[in-house]
């Protein structure tokens, strides 16, 4: 018999109505886009481990996801009962400045290609994942799902944060207007298994990681860091990002937006100290203050997220021994960002 999940929760803010929720067993067919990813490989192990056995996934040769007939057929095909989008193209600074048009058009393509297909073929329940760029430059600190559209976006990664608000607001707009359930979940700075530890490409955790790695291996070399080490950054092992996923797609979520973290935020100057811990480096850390800082501090409101009964539960600290422990088991095949 399966395993039916339902939550009955009736609370609603600001001004939104109950969806048509629809219920999730245990036999319910999930297609989760980019499966393969970081995130997306940590929500199939997360509903794998569950008890979730009709999971699908395309990989990007199988089903070009900017290509609106090709879903639209997979859909059609596969008929998935709910979609979990944690497909797109990703990259750094650099990549989003040399390639803006790119970062732009092809993310909308993919999640407009999949939440418009999901709509037509009449899918009820859809989780669309971004990021936490999406908010202003200079909102004010922690930032609140209402911060949306409020100010300008950081320049360097606005092609990128346009594409996702894009996505936010179309899944806003069939739940408004539908009446379904469609949400979006916007993570802070994630880390963990299948990262990209791409010195040229990567973010600051998984590049921290590896700089210490290597300069153990090389008998201990001290470890030259940018800027002053003064910014204060958020960190969410990928693991719990997943479980966030789950929880959405197991209860009922009145808002159309919320944030997922910790809501606690670290300078990088102690996230170095705890990196060079756990992977046993005893060289020096040399601080290059003529080197950028950048933004003062990121750190994201989980308010409304954990009112509605979910919260981390990895601390960083066993966060960072976990992603070593991969990072060391894959050290021959890690993963690469290519343009």
């Amino acid at each position: 018999m399966d395993d039916y999940i339902f939550n009955n929760s009736n609370s609603t803010s600001g001004g939104s109505r109950e969806k048509n929720n629809k219920v999730i067993t245990k036999n319910t067919k999930i297609y989760i886009a980019g499966h393969r990813g970081m995130v997306g490989s940590a929500v199939w192990r997360a509903l794998e481990s569950k008890g979730y056995t009709n999971l699908i996934g395309k990989t990007s040769k199988e089903l070009n996801l900017t290509r609106q007939q090709a879903v639209l057929d997979f859909y059609n095909q596969q008929q998935p009962e709910v979609v979990i989008d944690a497909a797109a193209k990703v990259g750094g600074i650099l990549a989003n400045n040399d390639f803006p048009y790119q970062f732009l058009m092809e993310n909308m393509q993919i999640q407009n290609n999949l939440i418009d297909g999901a709509h037509k073929v009449g899918i009820e329940k859809f989780v669309f994942l971004g990021s936490s760029c999406i908010y202003p430059k200079f909102a004010h600190q922690p930032l609140k799902e209402e911060y949306l559209l409020t100010d300008s976006l950081e320049p360097t990664n606005e092609w990128y944060a346009i594409a996702k608000i894009t996505g936010v607001k179309a899944c806003q707009a069939i739940r408004n207007q539908y009446n379904k359930e469609y949400v979006s979940l916007m993570p802070t700075n994630l880390y963990g298994s299948f990262d990209n530890f791409d010195l040229q490409s990567s973010h600051v955790l998984p590049a921290m990681l590896r700089k210490f790695h290597e300069a153990k291996i090389n008998n201990h070399s001290d470890v030259t860091l940018w800027g002053s080490g003064t910014p204060m950054r958020e960190f969410l092992f990928v693991d719990d990002m997943a479980e966030a996923v789950v929880y959405a797609l197991e209860n009922n979520v009145p808002e159309y937006l919320y944030n997922i973290g910790t809501g606690k935020d670290i300078t990088i100057k102690e996230l170095a100290e705890t990196i060079q811990l756990v992977t046993g480096h005893q060289g020096k850390i040399l601080w290059d203050a003529s080197k950028p800082d950048g933004t003062p501090r990121k750190l994201m409101d989980v308010s409304k997220m954990k009112e509605l009964g979910w919260q981390y539960s990895t601390e960083l600290e066993d966060g960072i021994k976990k992603t070593y422990l991969w990072f060391l088991d894959n050290i021959d095949k890690i993963k690469e960002i290519k343009l």
